[in-house]
């Protein structure tokens, strides 16, 4: 009988993802060609992440001049903002590489109020090769959200720039608007050159804004940011001991993050057959013949019962089980958006929005086709877990919270959960629920060294699904504090 390899199922349940999702499908598609590419002849994969890394040298970090740059990178105005902004804003490049001309795209958000004594947060999103600034900024927790008139923008009551100055950064180059001169950069892009150059944006940045260098700092990020965000600290940590600039990182937070491959793989079918889009022997078929956990070869019945499984789902959005689907996305003139009412075709209202000239210029970005998640075809390491960077993150003191949106099938909560009971730890506050407007906004429980939330009705990209929750949580993460309890 003919055997899938291990690493056959993992691309197997990569493909089932992205051929039913139907919102944010380059999302999983990116995922299924990042385990594709490690197909390749030579691929530079290993469970170590910290073991790859430990090869690099950060001494001769490139820093380049910075001054008159932050001046020049601030906005006066987005095209179509609303009237009243009440906080600074800038947009730019950082070169991370002068000799390959290598250089990240930026977008930062100062906070209408407190913005000299609030934190600094970098967040990330995954993919990877999707746009922090498109996704993050501009569809969940940035100031603003693009109206269906694909022209004009409306306020997010409930941006993080509201506790927060925050910066988004879309990394690694060739994402968004960051680019490099040297085409052959895009052949040799992984886990390590992306925290890397993101070491080096950052670095270059505090030249930029000097007045954030002693200011508390935290990451954030979802999705393949689960890699990206504990991979950037770690080498923040790691530098800092001999580094000219200390980056004062206080913590992370990690929301619907892909960090250990064989319980986020075994979570997405539990999570599935929990919420009865599939059925009783589909799952106990995927549970018999798929074997997450290990490396060697599968069953062929293991692919059968995953392609009855994306029969029976049906055409659903995997981001979020129960929300609409982007039809055709119509031009309506006049409309105006509201942060409290997802719109399933928020992609192509960004899409056309930052594709404007006007926009361009006014981000002082590259003329260039602007797209929300780029193709890398070889991507060239990304260990199977990140879950022991994680303990070392938490052995050096640092917060760490995990948070999790309800109804995302893509990384479920039960993925999360099972990553939770892997890492072994102790709880020092026990499962319960936390609430927000007399209602209960999620779950938590309080490891030692950690924090699990849950952001109850929210999908994959949590701030888009539930704004007003996701900003009380991430603003208890910032003071920490356990989510209130009444």
């Amino acid at each position: 009988m003919k055997k899938l390899t291990g690493l056959t199922l993992v691309l197997f349940t990569i493909c089932f993802l992205a051929f039913v999702s139907s919102s944010h499908a380059s999302q999983a598609a990116n995922l299924h060609r990042l385990i594709n590419s490690r197909r390749s002849p030579n691929p530079l994969v290993s469970d170590s992440w910290a073991e790859l890394h430990a090869t690099e040298e950060y001494s001769d970090v490139y820093i380049g001049p910075q001054d008159g740059l932050m001046q020049a990178d601030k906005i006066d105005a987005l095209p179509g903002q609303p009237d009243g902004v009440d906080f600074d804003q800038y947009a730019g490049y950082v070169t991370v590489d002068p000799k390959a001309g290598r250089a990240l795209f930026y977008y930062f958000a100062e906070s209408p109020q407190n913005s000299s004594t609030n934190p600094l947060v970098l967040w990330l999103n995954g993919g990877p090769g999707c746009s922090s600034f498109g996704y993050g900024a501009m569809e969940e927790l940035g100031p603003f959200r693009v109206n269906p008139d694909n022209k004009t923008l409306f306020r997010n009551t409930y941006a993080w720039n509201n506790v927060a100055n925050v910066l988004f950064l879309e990394s690694p180059a060739g994402v968004g608007f960051s680019y490099s001169n040297t085409s052959s950069d895009y052949n040799h892009t992984g886990d390590k050159s992306t925290a890397k150059d993101a070491y080096t944006f950052l670095i270059n940045w505090l030249e930029r804004f000097p007045q954030y260098k002693i200011r508390n700092f935290y990451i954030s990020g979802e999705s393949y940011a689960g890699h990206y965000v504990p991979q950037l600290a770690y080498t923040i940590l790691q530098n800092n001991w001999n580094a000219k600039t200390i980056i004062n990182l206080k913590g992370i937070a990690v929301g619907n993050a892909v960090m250990n491959n064989p319980t986020g793989l075994k979570g997405i079918f539990d999570h599935l057959w929990t919420h009865a889009l599939i059925s009783d022997e589909t799952h106990e078929g995927i549970n018999t013949f798929c074997h997450f956990e290990d490396n060697g070869p599968t069953p062929a019945e293991c692919g059968m019962f995953m392609k009855k499984a994306v029969y029976e789902a049906g055409d659903i959005d995997f981001y979020n089980i129960y929300a609409p689907l982007c039809d055709e996305p119509m031009l309506r003139n006049g409309s105006t958006g509201s942060v409290n009412d997802y719109d399933p075709c928020s992609d192509f209202h960004v899409d056309s929005y930052l594709n404007t000239a006007e926009v361009q210029k006014s981000l002082h970005a590259n003329t260039m086709t602007w797209i929300g998640c780029r193709s890398f075809d070889y991507w060239t390491d990304s260990p199977t877990t990140i879950l022991p960077i994680i303990k070392d993150l938490i052995a050096n003191g640092k917060r760490v919270w995990v948070y999790s949106g309800d109804i995302d099938a893509v990384v479920p909560v039960t993925s999360t959960k099972y990553d939770m009971n892997t890492l072994n730890l102790p709880i020092q506050t026990a499962w319960r629920p936390w609430y927000i407007n007399n209602e209960v906004g999620g779950y938590v429980e309080e490891y030692k060294g950690l924090t699990f939330a849950t952001v109850r009705g929210a999908g994959h990209i949590v701030p888009s699904y539930q704004p007003e929750r996701a900003l009380l949580m991430i603003s208890s993460f910032l003071q920490g504090s356990l989510l209130p309890f009444s």
